[in-house]
Order: structure tokens, then sequence, then C-alpha cells
């Protein structure tokens, strides 16, 4: 107990540090992301290349991992562990993505004259479909903005979709998700138990500093990409794990805003100003992000079952397929909160052509379902089936 309550201490004196950087990285963090992030991400990337073997499979092909299953139970019992620990009922967060900074209406657009092989599912057809989406922090707890605003998540979630989803809690959506960096937090689910182990324990930091099972490069790829955000609405966003679109075919994801002036958050911020800044930008104007799909031409090189490579754009770049606004909306906290409680999103609310890839997503179809039932139950606030529900665009 003594030796855990020392990892504790030193995670939270390492902890104490990221957040004094977090007051200075505006200042500092524009000119180190032009000259130093690139050759800093090319030489993680080559460390985590190098140790990988090349298993020969073919474009969106799966290799499930030894007791994977077993492995997402039990990723599910130590996040449901953690919220049952931290939270009491009708208080309950989600256990990743945690901290809500807004849920907006939008318009998501399919663009017309897209070739071949791009047009399937959603984007077979020129069509626009209204949408809800979700921005938020990363958790697994809701601090105040400034000690946990270095990767942010985004939930696109589509309604109207024809076809049927791959989840039948909902009947016409398509999600999709992201976060501010172009890989994920863990390389599979294997370490993705391991780093909840951590969570639960208060030693997130040591899941990458264990001297017996280091993490360094997915700290250091993190890092590369977490920053002090003034907005979360001037950030980029990456899908980090692949998904098919058509068969046998694999793509990645991105959304990329229009206007990425990144501002600076305040000396002394509010608890809530990345809220307050979603709020003032939409109060003003429209926010337009391009969404861009990546696809698969290398399966070694652009891997499905390893989420800690970057699939290089120097392959295969990413080609813009639609467009997402958010119209200018009057954003009333109270009521987009209490629909955030309502609304799941899993990447599994899927076309059947957006099947979700890789063990990360197959791992996510039961962890996600579980929490998000856990959280409602707890909460007393249903699910809500979407599909009918299309949101107004505008104030």
């Amino acid at each position: 107990m003594t030796g855990q309550r020392a990892l504790r201490a030193l995670n939270d004196a390492l902890l104490r540090c990221v957040r004094l950087e977090r007051r200075v990285d505006p200042y500092v963090r524009p000119l180190l992301d032009r000259l130093l992030r690139p050759p800093l991400q090319a030489l993680t990337q080559w460390c985590v290349n190098v140790r990988r073997r090349d298993e020969h499979l073919r474009p969106a092909e799966e290799k499930a991992l030894p007791g994977e299953a077993g492995t997402a139970e039990a990723i599910t019992r130590q996040m449901a562990r953690f919220i049952a620990r931290e939270y009491a009922p009708g208080s309950v967060e989600r256990a990743g993505n945690t901290k809500t900074y807004g849920v907006v209406a939008g318009e998501f657009t399919v663009l017309g004259d897209l070739p071949g092989r791009l047009r399937h599912g959603v984007f077979a057809h020129p069509a626009t479909y209204r949408a809800w989406v979700r921005f938020a922090g990363p958790g697994p707890l809701a601090p105040p903005d400034i000690e946990d605003n270095g990767i942010l998540s985004i939930g696109v979630k589509l309604l109207g979709v024809e076809g049927g989803t791959l989840l039948d809690d909902e009947r016409a959506t398509q999600d999709f998700t992201g976060i501010s960096a172009p890989t994920f937090t863990t390389p599979n689910v294997v370490e993705n138990l391991a780093l909840q182990q951590h969570v639960y324990a208060g030693t997130p930091l040591l899941y990458f500093l264990d001297p017996r099972r280091p993490h360094l490069c997915d700290l250091v790829m993190q890092g590369l990409y977490a920053r002090t955000h003034a907005s979360p609405l001037r950030t980029r966003y990456w899908s980090c794990t692949p998904y098919l679109l058509g068969e046998g075919q694999a793509m990645q994801y991105s959304l990329v805003p229009r206007d990425a002036a990144r501002g600076r958050a305040p000396w002394h911020p509010p608890d809530d100003y990345l809220r307050r800044a979603l709020t003032a930008t939409l109060r003003e104007g429209d926010v337009v992000f391009d969404f861009l799909v990546q696809l698969q031409t290398d399966p070694h090189r652009m891997p499905v079952e390893n989420a800690s490579v970057v699939w290089p754009e120097r392959l295969s770049p990413f080609v813009p397929v639609a467009t997402l606004r958010l119209p200018r909306q009057d954003v009333d906290a109270s009521a987009q909160f209490a629909l955030a409680d309502r609304l799941s999103f899993n990447p599994w609310h899927a076309l059947p052509a957006h099947r979700p890839l890789g063990n990360q997503n197959r791992a996510r179809r039961a962890v996600y379902l579980q929490l998000s039932r856990l959280r409602q139950s707890m909460n007393a606030t249903p699910h809500t089936d979407p599909s009918d529900d299309v949101p107004g665009a505008g104030p």
C-alpha cells in the first residue's frame, strides 16, 4: 500500500509539471510545432515501425489478437469499476472523452463527382444529412479545462441514414469519432487494458514510463499533439483507427477546420473556457470542417491492427469527400448537456460499408455499449434513438 501511494505521488508530481507547461504552451507551441514536430514524429514513427513484423495481410484484412474478447470484457469491467467508484448516481460522466464542451446541430454534405473508389456507404451519392456533433475533453474525469485539455475529441452522428446500422439500438445513424492526434493512446486492446488498470490505480502517466513495460513512443506521439487549445472548433481531428470504405477497402478519416487560427487560451481561464469559446464562436457565425478520407494502399505500412502507426500521407494523401457545417446557433448549455446524456456515440453505429476495423474498434462495440448503458442507467437518462430527431439548423 505504501508503494502504491508513492507511485500515485510520483504520478501527481508529473501531472503538476504537465499542468505548468500548459500555462506557457500557447506562447511556445506554434514555433515548436513548426520546427520540431515533423522530425520528432518521423523519428518516433521509425522507432515504432522498425520493431513491427510484416504479417502479409491483404487490404482491409483483420487478424484477431489471442484472447481479444476476454481482454475487451476486462476493459469494460475495469472502466465500470472506475465509474462506480468516482461517481454517484445521477452525476455519472463518460469514462473516456469525458467533459462535454458542447453538443451542436450540424449539416454533413457529401460532395458530388467523387471517384468511384470513394463512392461507398454515406459517400455513395451527393446528399446532406442533419447531424449532432459533440465536442469533449479526454477524461477520465472532468476537472477545469486548463488541467485536462491536451487531446480533444469529436463525435459526429449523422441522422436519416438509409441502410441500417451494425448496432440495433439505433435505426438510421452513422457515427464518426475522432481525437486531436493522429495516433491512439495505446496500440492495441492488450495495452489499453494495462492503461485502464493504471487509470484506476491513479497512475496513468506511469503506464507510459513503467521501466518493465515502457510506452515511450506512444507518450511522445501524444505529447506532440497535446496542447493548450483555445477552442474545440479550431483543431484537427483524426479517426486513429480504420474503417471499411466498401468491401475490401480500408480508410482512416480526418476533420479539418477551415478556420484553424489558434488564438490563445486566457492566462487565468475560467473552468469552462472551452465551452465558452465554442458558444461565442457559433453565436457569431458558421464553422466548417472538411471531412477527408485516406485509403489504405500498403497493408503493412498502413496497418489495421496497430493504432500507434501514422498512415504515411506520401503513400496515400487525404482526399476531401464531405463538409461538416455547424451553422450559427445559440448553444443552450442545459439543453445540450441533457442531450449529451441521452446520446451514445459508438463507431458501430455504422453502415456495413463503414464497418470498424482492428482490435481497438472490435473491443469498442461491447465496451462503449455497456458503459453507455451503465452511465444512462445510473443517471436515469435512457438512451435516445435520434434516428427520427432531425435538429434545427441555426438560431
